[in-house]
């Protein structure tokens, strides 16, 4: 008789020190359900995995103990943690009653900075605690006076500056509901999502820095707020130092500056804990942009949990995210003030021509702690032969990354240009649970081109086609236990069937993020792609973020994109579209090149059937290339169908692919 031995773990690229992991919090977390619950799994506070197990065995336990850790403060008690597990509708903590923003607001250290306000020319300014809870309770009161209150929708049009931290904790302290675009977005996509709540009040800046030039968006504020027949009143932003000129806005207007200095005293309106807390639109990519609603305990409990244990984030702390507003990151950026670090805004192109560097040298100026960013900008910056290094990073302990998958390749970058003591966590989750699914902690080691582990609280696990969890194999990312940061439901969907098709019509019971995972026999977690971008060929699936990893790599290459496109009569048509380098001709020469790094590095199977250049590859507003719907466009779907050109950030291609799937067909059927 054989047995089969288990394959052994792979080396992790990076291990916590010891020492450092046994003083963290999450340590100290498990430390004190050892001692005050007798949790056996938490004994060993810092072993993860017996951490996690015991998270997602016992849901009531993990949460209460996260509420209890963080002292969270409710008005009126919870009766019990959790009513009826069931997804969706899940009802957790009935009875209590609490504000998002008295506990953002309650660790602010009063003569210290709260919320550093930066911009691509390396210019800033500090707010202090006193002056953030002394610029909210003038807001409130300001909206007060303008009738807003609870359950009344607050909408900013704002870039990532501290105006829109300060709007949106003045909103929710009233129990009003908030929702906030950045102004890259246009009048109408702005509309598209706004118009949907009915807003009371429009909070809207004068521009935004974006590489180099100082975008004016005054006019498209007033066309926006005239796209808004239910507003009372307007409140005007001077944010790039323009002026605002007279205009025919509906109902009132006011100057920030008239509605943030007033003399008020803050006090915080207790709401259930499953109340309207803001919402979150979908990219828009298909229909009508979904209107996603958190509340205000959910993501309280969620984001304490990810920021305060996984982040490692408390007060002495600084975190510096780049981000849009209508990006789910921008919430983590302001709940950072939740566990008392300080949260950076920043205004700006991550990597402006005239510094490219410029977000580094913030961090190292003013002592990041954790910095956060996306796969593409680190690639950018090894492509390019950016050197952070020259800046004294020190500070900086853990790098945040998410947005797309992260390829191996950026580890030992940033290992030599960073830190060898730098944790480079790689992040999944979602606009849907406003939070991370997998991630690392402090105690968690790190795989290169791997996600340490699921956060604890997320029960996740995937799926095969069948619908059986799987190890070492490919499988839908499924969460198969509610979260608290789940959807409360989605805005105009009164029998929640949009909100269930979106998530549990495949699996009923179970969430299905639609994110094709490998969950690993030692507890990592390997993100492939989109599980509808999939390429299938032959029967053999491989993900698209595995070519373009490959692909992108090569220095002729500036971005790429695969699509696996099912045709009629059983054909599979598998093109490669790429973005030259300036001054590179993809010749020959240059399409064997990427076929044999494709060979070599990916799969022999997934070599393209065609490779072609293009202008540029298209995207969501949030940088996600758009995958879906370029293969629907090549497959023949009218585009008006397929995509919203307001939510693409060169809207221009959505013709030129279209195009291209016209041409190809009437090839086909004349040959």
């Amino acid at each position: 008789m054989t047995t089969t031995s288990p394959a052994p773990t792979p080396v992790p690229f990076w291990s916590p020190d010891p020492e450092t992991a046994a003083h963290s919090r999450i340590a100290d977390f498990g430390r004190r359900l050892a001692r005050h619950r007798s949790v056996e799994d938490a004994c060993d506070y810092t072993d993860y995995t017996a951490l996690h197990r015991w998270s997602v065995t016992d849901l009531e336990g993990f949460w209460s103990a996260v509420w209890e850790y963080f002292d969270v403060d409710a008005a009126t008690p919870y009766e019990q943690v959790l009513e009826e597990e069931k997804m969706p509708g899940a009802r957790w903590f009935p009875g209590a009653t609490l504000n998002y923003t008295h506990h953002a607001l309650r660790h602010l250290r009063l003569d210290e900075a709260a919320v550093i306000a930066l911009d691509e020319t390396g210019a800033g300014y500090e707010v202090s605690g006193e002056q953030l809870r002394a610029q909210v309770a003038s807001v409130a009161a300001t909206l007060r006076d303008l009738g807003v209150g609870q359950g009344d929708r607050v909408v900013g049009y704002l870039p990532n500056t501290p105006h829109a931290i300060v709007a949106f904790l003045a909103a929710a302290s009233l129990g009003a509901v908030w929702s906030v675009c950045g102004q890259d977005y246009a009048p109408q996509a702005a509309a598209d999502r706004f118009g949907q709540l009915e807003p009371t009040v429009l909070i809207a800046g004068d521009g935004y820095l974006f590489n180099g030039t100082t975008h004016d968006r005054r006019d498209a504020a007033l066309n926006l707020a005239r796209s808004l027949p239910t507003l009372e009143a307007t409140v005007l932003v001077d944010n790039v130092g323009l002026s605002w000129p007279q205009g025919e806005y509906p109902g009132l207007t006011l100057a920030w500056e008239d509605a943030v200095t007033r003399t008020e005293q803050l006090a915080c309106t207790p709401v259930p804990f499953d109340h309207p807390l803001w919402v979150v639109f979908s990219s828009g990519t298909t229909g009508l942009p979904k209107g996603i609603v958190h509340g205000h305990g959910g993501v309280l409990l969620e984001h304490l949990k990810t920021l305060g244990l996984h982040s490692e984030l408390g007060p002495g702390d600084r975190l510096l995210w780049y981000t849009t507003t209508h990006w789910m990151m921008w919430n983590l950026v302001a709940s950072t003030l939740l566990t008392g670090a300080t949260t950076c805004t920043y205004d700006g192109s991550p990597a402006p021509l005239a510094r490219p560097d410029v977000m580094w040298e913030l961090a190292a100026r003013h002592r990041v702690t954790l910095f956060g960013t996306s796969p593409q900008y680190l690639l950018g910056m090894a492509k390019f032969g950016i050197d952070p290094s020259v800046h004294d990073l020190s500070s900086i302990r853990v790098i945040g990354c998410t947005g797309s998958t992260l390829p191996a390749s950026a580890h030992p970058w940033v290992r030599d240009h960073v830190g060898d003591n730098v944790q480079l966590a790689s992040i999944t989750g979602g606009t849907d649970v406003v939070s991370g699914f997998a991630g690392s902690a402090p105690t968690t080691p790190v795989w290169a081109g791997e996600l340490s582990a699921p956060h604890l609280g997320v029960a996740l696990s995937a799926y095969d086609a069948e619908g059986y969890p799987v190890v070492d194999q490919v499988g839908e990312l499924v969460v198969t236990r509610p979260m608290p940061s789940m959807p409360l439901y989605f805005w105009n969907d009164p029998d929640g069937s949009r909100y269930r098709d979106a998530y549990f019509a495949t699996y009923p019971g179970v969430w299905q993020h639609g994110d094709w995972v490998t969950l690993t026999s030692h507890g990592s977690l390997i993100v492939h792609g989109r599980s509808d971008s999939t390429l299938n060929r032959n029967g053999v699936r491989l993900g698209s973020a595995d070519i373009h990893d490959v692909v992108e790599r090569l220095p002729e290459i500036t971005e790429a994109l695969v699509i696996g496109a099912e045709e009629p009569g059983g054909g599979y048509w598998m093109p490669l579209f790429v973005v030259p380098a300036a001054g590179v001709t993809l010749d020959d020469s240059l399409r064997d090149k990427i076929r044999h790094a494709i060979r070599t590095g990916a799969s022999p199977r997934h070599v393209p059937d065609e490779i072609l250049d293009v202008p540029a590859i298209p995207h969501t507003l949030t940088g996600k290339k758009l995958e879906v719907p370029v293969k629907r466009l090549l497959q023949g779907a009218c585009p008006d169908q397929v995509v919203d050109p307001a939510a693409v950030d060169e809207p221009d291609l959505i013709a030129y692919f279209a195009r291209l799937g016209t041409e190809r067909r009437d090839a086909r059927s004349s040959a």
